[in-house]
């Protein structure tokens, strides 16, 4: 048995490295941190290409990586039952006292909530992002939130808006779901040495090329900032099934030389694209928390963004542009953003993101 008051941990999401995401450093550095509290953490998540079996990562974090490949967005095929046996086999080999499941669309998460329940682990379940109530597949998620959430015993959530959407999603009694905002290890991300030159402004968008991330929205939208503004260049970090969009924007518009695509940024490369830009943009459509914005404001960008969910629970109005989420709202507001360029400090934006950020640390530890 562990020492009295420590526990030994299984995180379950089917988003963890070497996928590129929100979700997977946020089990990563929080992993890292309850280890260097004294906690065991053991990941289980399903294979990647060539990475399956036992594999040990920064502080001792061993990670499953379940021989099971996703059908869907990184999600493996739901099958109730399947995962059984090998969730229970890791809960009995690495002695589990709790297990903590991410993401809502998350397979392998509800299934092993679920299954530890039923073997009366304690179980903790957090959103990352919002849904809806309308479309197919929200509906589905909402029911199945439902039944494995019926039993959870406590819920976190990175907003109080997320939490608003996951109590009327699941069911679950609103006392039972906390509040824990999202932090950015400031460190990490300190402005350029050296303001950059406005004679050219560069807007960054880094993010997964999905449709929940908005990468329709910058299709519409990137070509008409270009019109409008011809000191506007573009840098667009990410990959996903939309990237084929954004390059056929960029030909069928002639702006290769204005829209720069950089692919997949590992999260160690972030700072360095960060720095190179004077605004990021965020045209997600369903951000509950967007630990990216952080990232950047950290790094002293403006932040033009999407009204949705937890946005303005993140930076303070003179940090951040809200618009719509349609094309012509978004190029105003950058428009506006551009405007504003002359008023922003990065190393005064830092200094105050990194006050925010350690009063939301300490409010977490306390």
């Amino acid at each position: 048995m562990g020492e009295p008051g420590k526990h030994r941990i299984l995180m379950v999401s089917d988003f963890f490295y070497p996928n590129f995401g929100g979700v997977e450093n946020h089990i990563y550095y929080l992993s890292q941190c309850l280890i260097k509290e004294g906690h065991k953490v053991v990941v289980m998540t399903h294979a990647y290409q060539n990475r399956s079996g036992v594999r040990y990562m920064t502080n001792g974090l061993k990670v499953y990586y379940v021989p099971w490949k996703p059908f869907l967005m990184q999600n493996t095929l739901p099958t109730f039952f399947g995962t059984l046996p090998i969730t229970r086999t890791i809960l009995i080999r690495e002695n589990i006292s709790l297990v903590h499941g991410h993401q809502a669309f998350s397979t392998l998460c509800h299934e092993a909530l679920m299954h530890a329940r039923t073997m009366g682990y304690k179980v903790v379940f957090t959103d990352h992002s919002l849904y809806g109530f309308a479309d197919v597949g929200s509906i589905h998620m909402n029911k199945v939130l439902q039944f494995t959430l019926a039993d959870v015993t406590q819920a976190i959530c990175v907003s109080h808006t997320s939490k608003e959407n996951t109590v009327l999603r699941s069911g679950l009694r609103p006392e039972k779901v906390y509040v824990i905002p999202n932090a950015v290890d400031t460190a990490m991300f300190k402005p350029a040495p050296e303001r950059l030159n406005r004679d050219e402004i560069v807007i960054v968008v880094l993010s997964r090329l999905v449709y929940r991330k908005g990468a329709d929205l910058l299709v519409e939208v990137i070509p008409e900032v270009c019109r409008l503004h011809p000191n506007v260049r573009f840098i667009v970090g990410g990959d996903g099934p939309k990237r084929v969009r954004l390059e056929e924007m960029r030909e069928k518009h002639s702006l290769q030389d204005r829209v720069d695509m950089l692919g997949a940024v590992p999260h160690a490369k972030v700072r360095s694209v960060l720095i190179t830009g004077h605004i990021f943009l965020n045209s997600s459509l369903t951000e509950a928390f967007c630990i990216a914005i952080l990232e950047a404001a950290s790094c002293g960008l403006l932040t033009v963004s999407t009204r949705v969910g937890g946005v303005p629970e993140v930076l303070p109005d003179d940090m951040v542009v809200l618009a719509a989420p349609d094309p012509t709202t978004m190029v105003h507001a950058i428009t506006r953003a551009i405007h504003m360029l002359p008023r922003i400090d990065p190393q005064d934006m830092h200094n105050r993101n990194k006050k925010e950020r350690v009063h939301i640390k300490r409010n977490r530890g306390s």
